[in-house]
């Protein structure tokens, strides 16, 4: 009797400590999750100004696109980057967009080439046969997402000048309209062909006076290209990291209701374990007490 009762205090010890924990990491993704939608939102507005001075460059009659980013070379090699989670407790975050991933890639053009970015994706993507050509850690905060960035499009850039890619694709979570849900999304950025083009212009121009640009148009044009891909890079990870820190939230919240559920339970055993064990005594002394010796 006594053994189990002991047992009983140790388990509800541990489950105790392991509450703690799963209510600090509710704590630490309500946190991220803030931080990162800050960076999604602010990453709006800017976005949209990047897109109005690409259209004021495309209404210039005598500017066109390089080239390289409108024609896909004859090679036509898809590269796609898909965001993911280097860290588990995050439900089906993986599986979920591996699943959108394989099953979006049979419509997709030409041979994959695919980036992952965190080992539980690389991971997932592996055991789905799928081509690997780089692994990326995930960024731990809102300022490290910039040099990842940087990575990237260093990786695919080196692939498009040596003609061993002409499409590229994101792949990533996206929150959701309701808090704590996400849903999986592709976004093309490359080739910028006629259909792309044909949808920046059809935006209105806020004004009735016609854009311009000023200094060298090329040179403008090919710094706003730049950062329309650094942008479209920049808000998927943001959109990605704030999918994974709301499903890890729901995660530790199904985990937190789930372990208060068990401790309740123990300690109920554990309270009618110890009066089960008074009575008994209680029974032992009267008993003893009726029948002297």
């Amino acid at each position: 009797m006594s053994d189990s009762g002991e047992t009983l205090r140790h388990r509800i010890d541990g489950a105790g400590d392991l509450q703690a924990v799963v209510r600090t990491m509710k704590a630490l993704s309500a946190a991220n999750i803030s931080q990162y939608e800050r960076a999604v939102h602010a990453l709006e507005v800017y976005f949209h100004t990047v897109e109005l001075g690409l259209v004021a460059c495309l209404r210039q009659p005598d500017l066109q696109l390089p080239t390289t980013f409108t024609h896909p070379k004859a090679a036509r090699m898809t590269g796609v980057i898909v965001f993911g989670s280097d860290q588990g407790l995050v439900g089906q975050f993986n599986d979920l967009l591996v699943e959108f991933v394989t099953h979006a890639l049979t419509d997709l053009p030409g041979d994959k080439q695919v980036w992952a970015v965190g080992e539980r994706m690389r991971d997932r993507l592996q055991d789905a046969g799928l081509p690997l050509a780089g692994l990326f850690n995930v960024p731990n905060s809102v300022n490290a997402i910039t040099a990842l960035i940087g990575q990237l499009l260093l990786a695919t850039e080196a692939a498009h000048e040596h003609g061993k890619l002409s499409h590229l694709y994101l792949f990533h979570n996206r929150p959701g309209a309701v808090a704590g849900q996400y849903e999986p999304i592709s976004q093309r950025l490359l080739p910028l062909d006629a259909q792309w083009q044909n949808h920046l212009l059809a935006q209105p121009w806020q004004t009735h006076k016609l854009p311009e640009t000023l200094g060298s148009s090329q040179q403008t044009l090919w710094a706003l290209i730049r950062e329309y891909l650094f942008v479209s890079l920049y808000r998927a990870c943001a959109e990605s990291l704030a999918s994974e820190n709301a499903s890890r939230l729901a995660a530790m919240q199904r985990a937190d209701k789930n372990i208060g559920e068990m401790l309740e339970n123990l300690t109920q055993s554990y309270h009618q374990q110890r009066q089960d064990s008074i009575d008994a005594e209680l029974f032992d002394v009267i008993a003893g007490f009726g029948n002297p010796a």
